[in-house]
């Protein structure tokens, strides 16, 4: 039903040529649909966002497809905007079929497990109706704050920045390797997130306050749910990770002390050292991360965790590990997706190396000029321009930052350079009005670290 969707992209990645790019899909689709659809995605503090697609007019021979194209919109709504309602009004069974996929499947299980459950209190649901909820939506400032001494830390999943900063200059910053996603103990998290703020406390007379970012969801300074702590047991989760900031806070003497999605703080390096407002900002690192400062220079109360939205529709797309699903950004967009792509680039690397060390030796032959590391960043590259197109069918985005591990060295370079090629190719007109920018290696190491020093008032 969805092959004669499954376009075949005008410029193929070179080590991944099976890619169909969710945009090219979703545009074929969109050819052939007469039948408008309204979707509202409603969240726990009442924000409402309203979107509409089309789908195959009863009768279509490939009426079929339209449960297909329904759940992938939706899913990228769910991860990208967040939510825990659905609302549908469109043609009969629609809506029961989309509530069937998260009460039945394994992978809409796991979305209505974390999305819903666990980051909004509430299973996913989804509701027939015609009489949708009004729109609202929430902006709140965010960061820009650099007057006194203030810490800034980010917490990658293979290393922790932090950087010490004095009426808005950097007086200090470091970068430590650690290794969270499967340490059992809070205690490992706690200690080590403690030991860099120190670090950087030596450096300056006194600290006013201290600012963060993570992998993750976090409301209030609460860990909702983050793959940095995926090994913590529910009951240690609950007992010493769920409120480890506002502990880490207490510790420092109740000091302002703000945390939040590493995305965000992508976002906001870029705009305030562009001085420029509707940016969305993507971390290519351990996972992918994505944040967006809105044209008024807000951020919304949108999840932006584009490591889980579909960007591939083939079916037999790359897996991903977490949530089972396929096509998800993170297999193209991190340190995974260069992982994946080294058996097929001819560089052999020892198979049991983590993910970190790999992504070391694609850079270090990129810099002896070998032309197999160039591929694998061409490859990525390519797929990054077709989802660009995709993301801004959601975004209202006129600058793109593009920062993280992935993309230091002469590879970033690679990237940006193919996915503009993309976009000039497929997309000229999102390419004319798109600005790229792609920070200096000092910015992509700590950037996020000094931006998050600037959240707290």
């Amino acid at each position: 039903m969805i092959a004669p969707y499954l376009v075949e992209p005008k410029i193929l990645p070179v080590l991944d040529p099976g890619l169909r790019p969710a945009v090219l899909a979703r545009r074929a689709f969109d050819a052939e649909a007469t039948e408008d659809i309204r979707i509202a995605i409603e969240q726990a503090d009442g924000s409402v966002f309203h979107f509409r697609m089309r789908v195959l007019a009863a009768g279509h021979p490939r009426v079929g497809a339209n449960g297909f194209f329904l759940e992938r919109y939706v899913k990228f709504l769910l991860w990208g905007i967040g939510g825990w309602r659905v609302w549908i009004d469109g043609p009969a069974g629609l809506a029961e079929g989309l509530a069937a996929h998260y009460r039945d499947s394994a992978v809409g299980r796991f979305d209505s497990e974390i999305i819903g459950q666990r980051i909004y209190d509430h299973p996913i649901s989804v509701v027939a109706s015609k009489d949708l909820p009004p729109a609202r939506a929430t902006t709140a400032p965010l960061g820009r704050n650099l007057a006194g001494c203030r810490i800034g830390f980010d917490l990658g999943g293979s290393d922790r920045k932090v950087a010490a900063l004095q009426d808005g200059q950097v007086v200090f910053s470091e970068e430590v390797v650690w290794d969270p996603y499967f340490q059992k103990d809070p205690a490992y998290h706690h200690d080590g997130i403690m030991q860099s703020l120190r670090s950087a406390a030596a450096h300056l007379p006194r600290v006013d306050a201290i600012g963060g970012s993570a992998a993750g969801v976090y409301v209030n300074n609460r860990v909702k749910v983050a793959s940095l702590f995926r090994g913590v047991s529910p009951a240690d989760f609950e007992k010493s990770v769920k409120n480890l900031f506002l502990d880490l806070r207490q510790e420092w003497g109740g000091i302002p002390f703000e945390v939040v999605n590493d995305g965000e703080v992508t976002a906001l390096a870029a705009s305030m050292s562009l001085k420029v407002n509707s940016v969305l900002g993507v971390s290519l690192g351990t996972s992918t991360a994505a944040g967006f400062v809105t044209a008024d220079g807000s951020i919304t109360t949108w999840l932006n965790e584009l490591a889980f939205a579909p960007v591939d529709y083939r079916l037999d797309a790359p897996r991903d590990e977490w949530s089972g699903d396929l096509g998800c950004g993170v297999q193209f967009f991190s340190q995974q997706a260069v992982g994946r792509l080294l058996p097929t680039s001819g560089i052999e690397v020892d198979p049991a190396l983590p993910l970190p060390e790999k992504l070391k030796q694609v850079q270090k032959q990129m810099a002896a000029g070998d032309d197999r590391a160039r591929r694998i960043y061409a490859t990525i590259g390519t797929s990054l321009g077709y989802a660009i197109a995709h993301w801004a069918d959601f975004y209202a985005m006129e600058h793109l930052l593009i920062l993280g591990r992935v993309t230091s060295g002469e590879g970033g370079d690679v990237i940006l350079s193919e996915a503009r090629r993309v976009l000039d190719l497929e997309f000229p007109t999102l390419s004319a009005g798109l600005k790229f920018h792609l920070p200096d290696e000092k910015e992509k190491r700590h950037g996020q670290a000094i931006a998050a020093a600037s959240l707290p008032a």
